[in-house]
């Protein structure tokens, strides 16, 4: 494992991941009964905004254990998909208003910012071409017969 091999996107997705965990923490919604975090209000969005996590910490985790860029790559492309799908999910949990919630709080917009930084993480992953982060292959000649 190597934080060398870490792209910008890489980096990005770690702050998103980090303010995913945190809006976990955090209260999501003030209601007449108290406040109300995710697991509180456990639904779709949730499970959604956890799917984009796993994939941004398995596109982290593939960058810096592998020594070609071929599963990086390809968990960054599976990571759009998901965090768009996570991004979509987060707008409607600020939207929505579950268990008569009077107004929405710092985690349910800390989710929205953290699925938002997530797939831009994954997304300039997939534009970062840098082949110095890799050595090239160097494969031995066959024998001459």
């Amino acid at each position: 494992m190597s934080l060398r091999r870490l792209r910008a996107g890489e980096y990005v997705a770690i702050v998103g991941c980090v303010c995913v965990v945190f809006s976990l923490l955090l209260p999501a919604y003030h209601s007449p009964i108290g406040n109300l975090d995710a697991w509180q209000t456990f639904g779709p969005a949730v499970a959604l905004t956890l799917a984009a996590l796993f994939a941004g910490l398995a596109m982290i985790v593939s960058a810096m254990t592998e020594r070609s860029p071929a599963l990086p790559i390809a968990t960054a492309v599976w990571c759009v998909p998901v965090s768009l799908i996570a991004v979509i999910a987060a707008v409607v949990r600020v939207l929505e208003r579950p268990d008569n919630a009077s107004s929405v709080a710092a985690g349910a917009w800390l989710e929205l910012v953290g699925t938002c930084v997530i797939l831009m993480g994954a997304w300039l992953s997939m534009r970062d071409e840098r082949t110095s982060l890799y050595s090239p292959a160097t494969p031995e000649p066959r024998p001459r017969p």
